[in-house]
């Protein structure tokens, strides 16, 4: 099963754990009815931005339609998911009675910028740079951060993602507090 097929399946169990029809999921999220159920069926290829907007939706972390629960300190590589910006590839998942962080290793694509809507309550996200330089952080005051440094901002507002001067590489952490998921 490719990864469009496997978001779809955790997609669908995600929305039916939760009792949500596709139109309510559709009507919290934004994502139009039709393309859901195109995900859902795995016919369709997601962007990272829907994802987004639908995991927010039914109040889970991204990694919760990447990958299926890996063991504890399993190594996971899945596939690689695109905003408009952005490129991620989940490498870690870690779940404790605090939080669930998820890891992913990102690439900006030079001159690009992605905004990002507002995740669950309480998330906050954490971007180390490994190579070029980023802007990133809530629309209204995002930093400017290069190599071997990391910024820290509120991820549930609106935040952004940009490579004004080239490729940015970078390992990015979503932490997700428990008590909202």
């Amino acid at each position: 099963m490719g990864l469009n097929e496997e978001v779809g399946r955790r997609l669908r169990e995600l929305r039916t754990a939760r009792g949500l029809s596709l139109s309510e999921l559709s009507r919290r999220s934004g994502v139009g009815k039709g393309t859901l159920s195109e995900l859902e069926s795995g016919s369709r290829n997601p962007t990272l931005e829907t994802l987004y907007a639908l995991t927010t939706a039914l109040n889970r972390p991204l990694s919760a339609v990447l990958s299926d629960d890996p063991p504890p300190n399993a190594e996971r590589h899945e596939g690689a998911v695109s905003g408009s910006a952005v490129t991620a590839v989940l490498i870690e998942r870690h779940e404790d009675d605090d939080a669930v962080t998820d890891i992913f290793r990102i690439t900006i694509a030079a001159g690009a910028t992605q905004e990002s809507a507002a995740h669950v309550a309480g998330t906050t996200e954490t971007l180390m740079i490994l190579s070029g330089t980023a802007v990133v952080g809530v629309l209204d005051a995002p930093t400017s951060v290069g190599p071997g440094t990391s910024v820290s901002w509120p991820a549930d507002t609106a935040h952004l993602y940009s490579a004004p001067h080239g490729t940015v590489h970078g390992i990015l952490f979503v932490r997700y507090p428990a008590a909202t998921l």
